[in-house]
């Protein structure tokens, strides 16, 4: 199921979904020792990042971080990578200690990139998954419509016009054009396989894709709709992304 927080702004709703994630992170460091997460990117985790990197009590250097999405073909120095972003916004403000195993955008065979994820993750117990929807409610880079029996971990997908024109939307690119056409994504299956899912979905824009995930049908047509599925996804959002719901929480 999705448990829906109604925060007050940005600002609270990255402090809260970085809480949320923080304690699960402490929780795994106690009980095994180390931890796994994934890290997602994009304008929907600026406020989180930068609270998560601020929150106590968590051994950096006993957490391992997988990366969610990549664009094919995008080389880390363009300003709209998602290495580049997770170096500046995750790494540095923690001098490096997690261990990111980062998704290759620019591996001459994508498919083989994938599966060198796939096998990375393998079975590896997930301890809290960050990630956002998109306009289009994707999760990840998985589009409408999406493949909800993925059997790999990662898979190359193509992307849709609406995640293209998203992209373009939050200036990340000059046009649409100059937007890739498709990326590297962590499948449906795998991020469900988390054993905390946290969402942060600021914004207008993000309101019928917060509805679609939240009291729409369970539907490939709107993939974070699965989420709904999922025994503990919890799901940060401010008014203006809650704007069309029946019954805001």
């Amino acid at each position: 199921m999705i448990s829906l927080r109604v925060c007050p702004d940005k600002g609270a709703l990255g402090q809260a979904a970085a809480e949320a994630g923080a304690e699960a992170i402490r929780a795994a460091l106690r009980h095994r020792g180390e931890a796994t997460i994934v890290v997602a990117t994009g304008a929907s985790q600026f406020e989180m990042l930068e609270a998560l990197c601020a929150m106590p009590g968590i051994d950096w250097a006993r957490v391992t971080a997988f990366h969610l999405d990549e664009y094919v073909g995008l080389p880390a120095s363009h300003p709209a990578s998602f290495r580049g972003y997770l170096r500046e916004r995750f790494l540095a403000p923690l001098d490096g200690r997690p261990k990111l195993e980062e998704v290759n955008g620019e591996a001459p065979d994508p498919g083989a990139e994938a599966a060198r994820l796939s096998a990375l993750i393998g079975d590896r117990a997930v301890d809290v998954c960050f990630a956002g929807l998109g306009e289009n409610c994707h999760l990840a880079f998985n589009d409408p419509p999406a493949d909800f029996e993925a059997a790999a971990g990662f898979i190359v997908v193509e992307l849709d016009e609406a995640c293209r024109r998203q992209q373009l939307g939050e200036g990340w690119f000059p046009s649409l054009a100059a937007v890739p056409r498709r990326a590297i994504s962590m499948s449906i299956p795998r991020i469900l396989r988390s054993s905390l899912v946290v969402l942060s979905v600021p914004d207008a824009r993000k309101a019928q894709a917060v509805r679609d995930a939240v009291q729409g049908p369970v539907t490939p047509l709107h993939p974070g709709s699965i989420l709904q599925r999922h025994p503990q996804a919890l799901l940060f959002v401010d008014p203006p992304a809650a704007s069309l719901l029946d019954q805001p929480g």
